[in-house]
């Protein structure tokens, strides 16, 4: 039996065993993430805690709808057996009614019963670093392999545990100018969410610096299980010129080469980052990005004429 709780109604000990037991489970659907991501997260639960779905509601304009929390790649149903098509489609029916308006990105291993719902396949990239350095290193791009060439000339160094304030700013005054997704309460909720991963040793920064000492790229790698994922980075114009993200990634793969690990680079459905992250030999898969749209047509009109329907769900 599914059950939907509230957030005062979860154990939190039978979810994080639930979530740390599941054939799929991830960081993200931990408690003490989601209570940084989203304080008043739900869930759907069946049973004893044998499956679990984390739900992330919003309401705007007496509109309820679920949301995707910034910094958080994928949620959806977590099980401690594997899943079907048909358990995944009775947790998305067990979503309770008043939700009229979802845009909500399940998990890889979430296969979704075709034809039933609105699916978009949203891809990713991942680097299985078991091998030695040099048999990933032949799997690079000739691309990648110039920018290294420039970067190993540039006079960069590596540092870790580098602040991760300082790789937030540099986001925030290059890349960050561009993007208007985050508020400025998504970035103060990312940095208790970075200072409680590494005092839970979740989380490790990485910082560049030019041969003139200045933070020129940072990277905040989160792990899961047996992954690492690239869960945040900032880069300046300087670091750009000197390619000191490559260099930085490069790092991280020679010092992790051999290891029983993937490096799961999140994303991206842009083109270009796609080819980035697949130069250094990466291999895509994707997965389930849920749309649930059962507004009237007179308000879903109004949504699209104000908002539009996406950014609805960026509202938190």
């Amino acid at each position: 039996m599914i059950r939907h709780l509230k957030k005062d109604e979860i154990v939190v000990r039978k979810w994080d065993e639930c979530i740390k037991e599941s054939v799929n489970g991830m960081v993200y659907a931990n408690s003490w993430y989601l209570d940084i991501v989203a304080e008043n997260w739900e869930a759907l639960v069946e049973d004893d805690y044998v499956r679990v779905f984390p739900l992330i509601p919003g309401t705007k304009y007496g509109i309820h709808y679920l949301y995707q929390p910034a910094f958080t790649q994928q949620l959806g149903i977590f099980s401690r057996n594997i899943l079907s098509e048909e358990i995944v489609g009775e947790f998305i029916q067990a979503i309770p009614q008043k939700y009229k308006f979802a845009e909500i990105n399940l998990n890889t291993l979430n296969r979704v019963p075709k034809g039933k719902y609105k699916i978009e396949q949203w891809k990713n990239y991942e680097l299985d670093l078991i091998k030695s350095y040099d048999r990933i290193r032949k799997n690079y791009s000739d691309n990648l392999n110039r920018n290294l060439k420039k970067s190993e000339k540039a006079g960069l160094s590596i540092l870790k545990n580098v602040k991760p304030d300082e790789i937030i700013r540099i986001f925030r005054e290059n890349k960050g100018k561009k993007i208007r997704r985050y508020s400025d309460e998504d970035y103060l909720r990312f940095q208790r969410l970075i200072y409680s991963g590494i005092y839970k040793g979740k989380i490790e920064t990485y910082g560049v610096f030019s041969p003139h000492n200045e933070l020129c790229a940072g990277i905040v790698f989160l792990r899961s299980d047996k992954k690492m994922i690239f869960l945040f980075s900032g880069l300046s114009e300087t670091g750009k010129e000197l390619g000191a993200m490559p260099f930085l990634i490069d790092h991280f793969i020679s010092e992790n080469a051999r290891h029983h690990i993937t490096l799961d680079f999140e994303g991206s459905n842009d083109p270009g980052l796609a080819r980035f992250y697949q130069g250094f030999g990466s291999k895509e898969c994707t997965y389930p990005h849920l749309i649930i749209n059962n507004l009237p047509f007179v308000t879903r009109s109004m949504v699209k004429l104000v908002k539009g329907l996406r950014k609805l769900t960026r509202i938190k």
